[in-house]
C-alpha cells in the first residue's frame, strides 16, 4: 500500500508542458490527482488534454508566481496537496562563453524563482502535510567542465531541497530532491546559450516520470542518478 495515495489530491505541477512535466501529469491524472497546470503558455498546457485540469499562467521568474498558485488552488480546491517543480533552462559552454543575463537567467529560473515559488506555498503545503519535489539533474553531483554554471544551478537547488528536506519536516511537508541522468526531454535543443555538447540517448521521459511518481508515493526524499537505472557515467543533464 502506498505511503501516499495520489487520488483526489491537489496537484500542481510547474513547467507542465515541457517534456518532462506533461508525462508526469499525465501519470498524476491517472492516480486520480486533481491537477493545477502552471506554466508561461496557456496553449501549451490546454494542448496536454488533460480536461479536469485546472491551468495557471505563470512564469517561475516572477515573484508573484507563487501568490497566483496559491490563490488558484484554494479557490478551485481549498488546498493543495502537492507541488512538482518540473521547470528549467539549461546553457552550455565555459563560463567566460557566458554573458551576465545568461548566467542571471539560469540561476533565475532554475533557483531563484523556484525558491519565491515554494516560500509562497509553503503555508498550504503544511496545512495538507503535502509534497514537494524538485527536479535538479545529474550534474548536481557530477558537475562537468562546458556545463559550470548549469551544474552550479542544479547543485544549489539540490542544496536547497536538503536544507528543506529537514526545514520543513515539522511542518510535515515531504521535501524529495529528483535528480535524473540524460534523459530524452529536448531541453538540450533548446538552450538558452550555447551547443550542446554530443550526447548518448537518454532515458524515456515516461520512465522518468514514472520513478518520480513512485517517489511521491513511498515518501521518498531523494532519488539519485543511479536510482534511475541503467545510465551512462557522463549523462550531463536532464
Amino acid at each position: 500500500m502506498p505511503a501516499r495515495s495520489l487520488d483526489g489530491a491537489a496537484v500542481a505541477v510547474i513547467g507542465a508542458a515541457g517534456g518532462l512535466g506533461g508525462p508526469i501529469s499525465a501519470l498524476l491524472a491517472d492516480r486520480g490527482a486533481n491537477l493545477i497546470l502552471a506554466g508561461p503558455h496557456r496553449e501549451r498546457l490546454e494542448a496536454l488534454d488533460l480536461p479536469t485540469a485546472t491551468i495557471v499562467e505563470l512564469d517561475v521568474r516572477d515573484p508573484a508566481a507563487g501568490d497566483r498558485l496559491a490563490d488558484a488552488a484554494r479557490s478551485v480546491h481549498g488546498r493543495l496537496d502537492g507541488l512538482v517543480n518540473a521547470a528549467g533552462r539549461v546553457g552550455f559552454g565555459n563560463l567566460v562563453d557566458h554573458d551576465d543575463l545568461a548566467i542571471e537567467e539560469l540561476f533565475l529560473t532554475n533557483v531563484v524563482g523556484p525558491l519565491w515559488l515554494v516560500r509562497r506555498v509553503t503555508p498550504l503545503l503544511a496545512e495538507s502535510k503535502g509534497f514537494l519535489v524538485q527536479i535538479s539533474a545529474v550534474v548536481a553531483e557530477q558537475p562537468l567542465p562546458g556545463m559550470a554554471v548549469y551544474s552550479a544551478t542544479k547543485a544549489a537547488l539540490t542544496a536547497a531541497d536538503r536544507a528543506l528536506t529537514r526545514e520543513l519536516r515539522r511542518s510535515g511537508i515531504v521535501v524529495c530532491d529528483v535528480r535524473p541522468p540524460h534523459t530524452e526531454t529536448g531541453l538540450a535543443s533548446r538552450p538558452l546559450t550555447g551547443t550542446a555538447p554530443r550526447l548518448p540517448t537518454g532515458l524515456a521521459p515516461q520512465a522518468v516520470a514514472a520513478r518520480i511518481v513512485t517517489a511521491i508515493e513511498q515518501g521518498e526524499t531523494e532519488v539519485a542518478a543511479e536510482e534511475f537505472g541503467s545510465h551512462d557515467p557522463d549523462d550531463r543533464l536532464v
